[in-house]
C-alpha cells in the first residue's frame, strides 16, 4: 500500500482546482469516467435493476423480469481534464509567469532550479534526446539519487517522447540490469557515484553533475550534450508535436499485488488525470504557496508525481533531500520553512523518540501538515506524534503504481470537509469509482462492510510491461482495477484499510516482494523449502522474515542463510529475522500459509522474550 495526497489539506481552500495563472482549465473538457453498467447506481446507492428476459421460454414460466446482481459503487464528484496536453506540458504551464522563482532546491549543496531553468533544460533536454536518436516509445532507466535536476531528466526524457523508468540507485548491478533489459531500455542516466554499477550494461550512459567518473569512462556527460544540442539546428523528427497524450510516458517498477518486480505502463493521460484529481482543491490564491518536502525517493511514482509533478504544477517549491539523517531533516525543515512533509512511519518515529529531536527548538518549525507514505501509521504512533507537535496535522492517504499514484485522498474540499476521520486513508477523490468485493464471490458490498478495494478511472495502469497474463489478474474486464488489499467505507464516506490480500512487505515504506526472498533462498544448495512473510516492527513497520527447510546434512545457521541473502539482494530486501522449521505449511492448493508462520514466530519471539 502506498500513501500519499498532493498538498496539506489546511492549505487547501474550498474551491476547484486551477492551473497557475489561469481562472479555467481552457480546453478542458469534463470527462466521464467509466459509467456502471446501471445508470442508477450513483455514490454508493444500493439500487436494483430490473429487466425483461430475452428468453420466452423462461418468461412464460418465470415471469417476464429478472432482478440482477445489486451493485455498491461509491464515486467522487466530476471534474475537468484537459485533452491533448502531455505530462511535462501539464506540469509547467504557466511556468514563464514564475520564471525567476525557485522551483527546486538541494537542501545539501544549496543547488537550486528556478522555473525558468526547469522549462529550459527540459525542452534542452528533449531536443538532445531526439538528436541522439530517440524514438517515441524508447525507455530510459534513471539511476540517480534524488537531486534538483531529476525531476527535469524525468520530464525531459517525456517531453522528447520517451518513457521514463526510475531504478534504485541502491539496488546491486544484477538488480539495475534486470530492469534495464526487462524494458527493453535504450539510454541510462546516472551520476559518477553511480556509473560503476551500470558502465558495464551495454546501453549508452549519459552521466550527469560537475564530478567525472573514476577510470575509464565512456559516457556521455550531460552539460556537453545540452550544449551540442543548443548549437544543432531542428532534428527533423516533428519536435514534440509527434507526443501525443496517449502514448507511454513511465514504466515504474513495482511488486504490484503479486510476484516480483513488473513494469508499469503509464501514459501521459494517466498521469494528468491523477494530477487534475489529487489537486482539485488548489485556488490560484494557494499558487506558489507550498514547500514541499524531496526526501522520498524520486524513482518511485510516489516521489516523481506526487512530490515533484504535483508542487511544479502549483509552482511551489520542492527541497530536495537525498538520504535521512534526523539532524540535518530536521534542520532542513526549519531551513527552507516547509510546510509539508510527505514521509513515511519510521521517520515519525524518530522524530517522537530520538534524543536528537528532543533538543530541537520546535518553535523554529513553519511545517503544517506531514503525510504518511507507504506504510501503515500505528494508533499509538499518531497519538505519541500529535502530543509532540499538536500544530502539524497528521495525513493518510491511499495510493498505488498501478493507479498512477494516488488514489484515496486525505481532504474533500468538495463536501467542507478538511480532513478524514483518523485512521481512515481518506475520501474517493474526484472522477474515481471506487467499489469493495468479496474475494471469493467477487460482490460488491454496501457500507461498512470489508472487502477488496478495487477503483476504475482513467488513471488506471495501461497494463504489465510484457505481462497480459498478470495484468488481466489486476485489471478485469470492466476496467476495475483489484488493489490486494481489503477496506471499507463508512456512512460520511471515509475509507479504512484493515489488511491486505497481497502479500508484499512494507519495510520502511519500500515494497519487498516475498517471491523474490524465496527465490534468493532456494537457490541455496542446502535450502529445500523457504516462505518469506512481514513480521511487524516498531522502527520499520514491518521487516522481511524467513521460515526455511534445511536438506538433511547442511551444516549451515540461520545467519549463515541469512547472510548469503543479503550477499545477493538490496539492503532494504534482506531477510532480518530467520527460523529453520521441519515444513512450510501450505494450504490444500498448494499456497504457503504466511499468515501461519507470522503468528507462529510472533508468538516464539514473545516466548522467548518472556
Amino acid at each position: 500500500m502506498l500513501s500519499l495526497t498532493a498538498f496539506p489539506s489546511s492549505l487547501l481552500p474550498r474551491s476547484c482546482g486551477l492551473p497557475p495563472g489561469s481562472s479555467s482549465l481552457g480546453k478542458a473538457a469534463l470527462y466521464k469516467y467509466g459509467e456502471p453498467s446501471s445508470a442508477w447506481v450513483h455514490h454508493g446507492r444500493r439500487s436494483r435493476k430490473k429487466k425483461k428476459s430475452n428468453n420466452k421460454a423462461a418468461g412464460a414460466i418465470m415471469g417476464t423480469v429478472v432482478e440482477e446482481e445489486e451493485q455498491y459503487v461509491f464515486k467522487g464528484r466530476s471534474v475537468a481534464v484537459p485533452e491533448g496536453l502531455t505530462l511535462p506540458e501539464f506540469v509547467l504551464q504557466g511556468a514563464e509567469r514564475y520564471a525567476d522563482k525557485v522551483a527546486l532546491v538541494e537542501a545539501s549543496s544549496g543547488k537550486e532550479y528556478t522555473y525558468a531553468a526547469v522549462a529550459r533544460d527540459v525542452a534542452r533536454l528533449a531536443k538532445a534526446l531526439r538528436s541522439l536518436g530517440l524514438r517515441r516509445g524508447d525507455v530510459v532507466v534513471v539511476v540517480l539519487p534524488n537531486c534538483a535536476v531529476y525531476p527535469v531528466v524525468a520530464l525531459g526524457i517525456m517531453a522528447a517522447g520517451g518513457v521514463f523508468s526510475g531504478a534504485n540507485p541502491l539496488a546491486l548491478p544484477a538488480e539495475i540490469a534486470k530492469q534495464v533489459q526487462d524494458a527493453d531500455a535504450k539510454l541510462l542516466v546516472t551520476d559518477a557515484q553511480f556509473y560503476a554499477k551500470v558502465g558495464e550494461m551495454g546501453v549508452p550512459i549519459i552521466v550527469v553533475g560537475e564530478e567525472r567518473p573514476a577510470g575509464e569512462c565512456r559516457a556521455m556527460f550531460w552539460e556537453e550534450l545540452l550544449a551540442a544540442a543548443d548549437r544543432a539546428g531542428p532534428t527533423g523528427r516533428g519536435e514534440a508535436a509527434a507526443v501525443r497524450e496517449t502514448d507511454l510516458c513511465a514504466l515504474p517498477y513495482s511488486s504490484g499485488t503479486t510476484g516480483g518486480c513488473k513494469g508499469v505502463m503509464l501514459s501521459h493521460r494517466n498521469l494528468v488525470a491523477n494530477l487534475c484529481a489529487t489537486l482539485d482543491g488548489v485556488g490560484e490564491e494557494m499558487v506558489g504557496q507550498t514547500v514541499t518536502l524531496g526526501l522520498m525517493p524520486f524513482f518511485h511514482i510516489y516521489g516523481i508525481t506526487g512530490i515533484c509533478c504535483a508542487t511544479l504544477r502549483t509552482k511551489g517549491r520542492v527541497v530536495v533531500m537525498t538520504r535521512f539523517h534526523l539532524r540535518d531533516f530536521m534542520d532542513v525543515l526549519a531551513r527552507h520553512e516547509v510546510n509539508f512533509a510527505p514521509i513515511v512511519p519510521p521517520i515519525m518515529l524518530a522524530m517522537v523518540k530520538s534524543s536528537a529531536a528532543a533538543d530541537w527548538d520546535l518553535s523554529r518549525l513553519k511545517l503544517r501538515a506531514v503525510m504518511t507514505a507507504a506504510a501503515p501509521l500505528a494508533p499509538e504512533l499518531r497519538a505519541a506524534f500529535e502530543a509532540k507537535f499538536p500544530a502539524v496535522q497528521i495525513q493518510e492517504a491511499y495510493g498505488m503504481t498501478e493507479h498512477s499514484c494516488i488514489t484515496l485522498t486525505h481532504g474533500d474540499p468538495g463536501k467542507g470537509r478538511g480532513a478524514a476521520k483518523k485512521n481512515s486513508v481518506g475520501f474517493v477523490l474526484p472522477n474515481l469509482e471506487v467499489k469493495f468485493v468479496d474475494p471469493d464471490t467477487g460482490r460488491s458490498l454496501p457500507r461498512n462492510t470489508p472487502g477488496e478495494l478495487c477503483v476504475r478511472s482513467q488513471c488506471v495502469m495501461l497494463g504489465y510491461h510484457k505481462r497480459r497474463d498478470e495484468t488481466e489478474r489486476t485489471v478485469d474486464a470492466q476496467g476495475w482495477l483489484h488493489t490486494g488489499d481489503i477496506g471499507y467505507i463508512d456512512d460520511d464516506g471515509d475509507v479504512f484499510i484493515v489488511d491486505r490480500i497481497k502479500e508484499l512487505i512494507k519495510y520502511k515504506g519500500f515494497q519487498v516482494a516475498p517471491a523474490e526472498l524465496e527465490d534468493v533462498l532456494l537457490s541455496h544448495p542446502s535450502v529445500q523449502d523457504a516462505a518469506v512473510f512481514p513480521l511487524p516492527d516498531e522502527e520499520a513497520g514491518e521487516i522481511p522474515a524467513a521460515c526455511v527447510v534445511l536438506a538433511p546434512a547442511a551444516g549451515e545457521s540461520e545467519e549463515d542463510i541469512m547472510a548469503y541473502v543479503a550477499a545477493n539482494v538490496a539492503s532494504y530486501k534482506r531477510i532480518r529475522a530467520l527460523h529453520f522449521v521441519a515444513a512450510v505449511p501450505r494450504s490444500p492448493s498448494g499456497k504457503i500459509l504466511r499468515r501461519v508462520l507470522r503468528d507462529d514466530l510472533i508468538k516464539r519471539n514473545k516466548a522467548a522474550a518472556a
